[in-house]
C-alpha cells in the first residue's frame, strides 16, 4: 500500500510554469506601491548602488 495517495491530477511543467507566471503578474499589478517614488534617502543609496555596479562591470576584464 502506497503511504502517499495523491488523486491530483499531475500537470506538465510548461503549464505549471504558465500558471506561477500568470499568478506573479497579477500580484505585482495588485500588489503595487500608492507611491511610485521612493524615499529620498532610498533613492541616494539606489543610486549609489547603480554607480558602484557600473564601475564594478567597467573593471571586468572582457
Amino acid at each position: 500500500m502506497n503511504s502517499h495517495t495523491d488523486n491530483s491530477e499531475q500537470i506538465d511543467r510548461k503549464t505549471s510554469r504558465s500558471i506561477c507566471n500568470a499568478v506573479g503578474e497579477r500580484l505585482q499589478q495588485r500588489l503595487r506601491p500608492l507611491e511610485s517614488e521612493l524615499p529620498s534617502h532610498l533613492a541616494d543609496l539606489m543610486n549609489e548602488l547603480r554607480k558602484q555596479d557600473a564601475s564594478g562591470r567597467q573593471m571586468l576584464p572582457n
